[in-house]
């Protein structure tokens, strides 16, 4: 029987399976000491019931320092290089944390490529689900080591989509520095907090900034889109930041909510459209 969409923020708190998404520069470099009152948040939900899965950008950014580079590298093999590195230790730092409660994380390591390709799709599915079932924490990323296309143009926002449809995600949150989207930039004069986005909504007249931090690739741009496409798939989306992810797993009124359409009958088991 198809499940009904969490069609409130307040039904978080008991929904079966969420999927919450952090970006680069909420847990690395001065902030990696928002893993723990993170990993707190998700273990919160995790003590309820709730099947949660992470999507955590950050190996490239965690890298960067053991290579001993000033900043993000431009080339591809640095970048790969930088992600190799930084992949190992940011699992690392999280399973650390997990200790604390005892809870075992599981490392996933995808491309946008692996969810269009039908029999990757259904091998990552039944990894997925049966961690799940296990009671193993999934900590997903983007495979930056393989990655080319995705490291220069891709963002763990849209991962954080096609995962939250691959597992058939209740909610999605997404995390970043910024409490909500606003109808512009934060800082600018004027901008107004966006509480609730109906599903459909195309958000006219709504203008969003230059799209990263410095270390990640992803904006409010990007986080519009891939709340677009969990919301089609009947995935109930929470924008807001890292700051406030155990009010956001709780069901409180914080960050922009994208109200979810109906779920689909018999969702396909193939391929997933990538079209950005």
């Amino acid at each position: 029987m198809t499940r009904e969409p969490v069609r409130l923020r307040s039904g978080i708190a008991e929904a079966r399976r969420v999927v919450v998404k952090v970006g680069s520069s909420s847990i690395s470099g001065p902030n990696v000491g928002q893993i723990e009152p993170l990993v707190d948040a998700l273990v919160g939900s995790y003590g309820r019931g709730t099947e949660v899965v992470l999507v955590s950008s950050g190996a490239i950014a965690t890298g960067i320092p053991y290579l001993q580079l000033e900043g993000r590298p431009d080339d591809l093999a640095t970048q790969q290089a930088a992600a190799a590195v930084g992949q190992n230790v940011l699992i690392y730092r999280y399973q650390e944390s997990l200790r604390r409660y005892g809870i075992v994380a599981g490392q996933v390591l995808l491309t946008a490529g692996d969810l269009e390709n039908p029999t990757h799709r259904s091998n990552a599915q039944r990894a997925m689900e049966r961690l799940l079932g296990l009671r193993i924490l999934p900590i997903v990323n983007e495979n930056d080591t393989v990655a080319t296309h995705e490291i220069r143009f891709g963002d763990n926002d849209r991962l954080a989509a096609l995962v939250s449809q691959l597992i058939g995600a209740d909610v999605l949150v997404l995390l970043s520095d910024v409490d909500a989207l606003y109808t512009r930039p934060p800082h600018e004069p004027g901008a107004v907090k966006i509480e609730h986005v109906p599903f459909g909504d195309d958000l006219a007249g709504v203008t969003f900034g230059a799209a990263g931090s410095g270390v990640g690739t992803g904006g409010a741009g990007t986080k519009v889109s891939a709340a677009r496409l969990a919301a089609a798939s009947g995935t109930g989306v929470l924008v807001t930041s890292t700051a406030l992810v155990a009010d956001a797993l709780s069901g409180a009124e914080v960050g922009t909510w994208f109200e979810p359409g109906d779920r689909p009958a018999h969702p396909t088991s193939g391929s997933v459209s990538l079209v950005r």
